[in-house]
């Protein structure tokens, strides 16, 4: 039986980060040091990709760039030693050409059922 609020998130937003899921997603991550992550607005991220010259093509799940760019700087922060470096992997992981869409959600949803982590659902709609 799926968790409850489960059917109903996805019915809402699919396979993808809604407001709410991705503040509390990021409220669990640190990066190496510890420190608590903190996601840039949606609007500042695609000027920061734009900077870099690495436009986001892929228009569905608004928030889910921002939950990668989020997951680069807790998991992978020594990979990008440029701000380029960082804009490239947001872009190259959501724009993938031969990878579904809401990938960024589904491995989330993943991690947290492997961890044994509590999504609260029906907060998060």
């Amino acid at each position: 039986m799926p968790p409850a609020g489960l059917e109903q998130y996805l019915n809402v937003h699919g396979h993808h980060f809604s407001k709410p899921m991705l503040e509390w997603a990021v409220s669990l991550m640190r990066d190496a040091k510890g420190n608590e992550v903190t996601p840039p607005d949606r609007e500042e991220l695609d000027e920061f990709l734009a900077k870099n010259n690495a436009r986001i093509t892929r228009t569905a799940g608004y928030y889910d760039p921002v939950y990668v760019w989020c997951m680069g700087q807790a998991d992978f922060d020594k990979a990008f030693p440029t701000d380029a470096a960082r804009a490239a992997f947001v872009k190259a992981y959501i724009d993938d050409p031969d990878d579904i869409d809401g990938r960024a959600f589904d491995e989330f949803f993943m991690k947290a059922l492997r961890n044994e982590i509590d999504i609260p659902w029906e907060d998060l709609i």
